[in-house]
């Protein structure tokens, strides 16, 4: 050919490229259809996700449980009493007054209020020899509170630190319970339980206890809690108000 461009070369090539630059201008090109439908699933996007963050929100209340429960809360009620009675033995004074918390308190269990006294009776021995306020302070009446921070305070004011490990509870009782007209409940518990602990000085040395050896405590709490109305008694936690040496 020489160099010459072929006539059939030349008109191919420009049709190829207005083919291109055609259908290039119909990719790029954006009609009013392709705006809409963008539009739609941006909007259908935005509905979902709100709708979703809603639904994090909304916590499902069990409705038919509730319902059951409610129906049955003279069933508990009865089944309480029984289990006061046998609770409380041939102890017939005790039985009556544990009867009186529970005419206010339809939620009270004897059993159920021991097991948690027995887990505050552990914390609060673990919290005052550790000096841990603020465990305390959910733990204890003001008056009581007080008490132990002075303790606490005057321990630390000597430098001494107590070196405690708690074994275990071996036995808790409820010793008496009452109502006061106030509608302040109040129940005694008398723990016999077991600890390894020493008290050491600035330097170290043990001066009193001894930290090999188990020893057995007895101790005789007195907790309370308001249950006058039902606002009081959306507080279900007892303080401890009392305390006082075994005879």
């Amino acid at each position: 050919m020489n160099g010459e461009i072929n006539l059939l070369t030349l008109l191919s090539l420009i049709v190829a490229i207005i083919a291109i630059v055609k259908l290039r201008s119909v990719l790029g090109r954006r009609t009013s259809d392709d705006d809409t439908r963008i539009e739609q699933r941006r909007r259908e996007a935005q509905t979902q996700k709100t709708a979703q963050a809603q639904a994090d929100k909304v916590v499902a209340l069990p409705r038919r449980e509730r319902e059951a429960e409610a129906a049955d809360t003279a069933v508990s009620v009865a089944e309480v009493e029984a289990r006061i009675k046998s609770f409380a033995g041939e102890d017939t004074a005790l039985a009556a007054r544990l009867m009186d918390i529970l005419r206010l308190d339809q939620k009270f269990d004897p059993e159920q209020f021991l097991r948690g006294a027995r887990q505050a009776y552990e914390m609060i021995v673990t919290a005052f020899a550790e000096g841990n306020r603020s465990m305390l302070r959910n733990l204890l009446s003001a008056d009581v509170l007080d008490s132990f921070s002075r303790a606490i305070a005057e321990r630390e004011q000597r430098g001494q630190v107590i070196d405690q490990s708690f074994v275990g509870i071996n036995k808790a009782d409820i010793l008496e319970a009452e109502v006061s007209p106030k509608g302040i409940a109040s129940i005694t518990v008398r723990f016999v339980s077991q600890l390894i602990s020493a008290t050491r000085d600035k330097a170290g040395s043990v001066i009193d206890g001894d930290e090999h050896r188990i020893k057995d405590v007895t101790d005789i709490w007195t907790f309370s809690r308001d249950i006058s109305s039902k606002d009081a008694r959306r507080n279900v936690n007892w303080k401890l108000v009392g305390t006082q040496a075994p005879n």
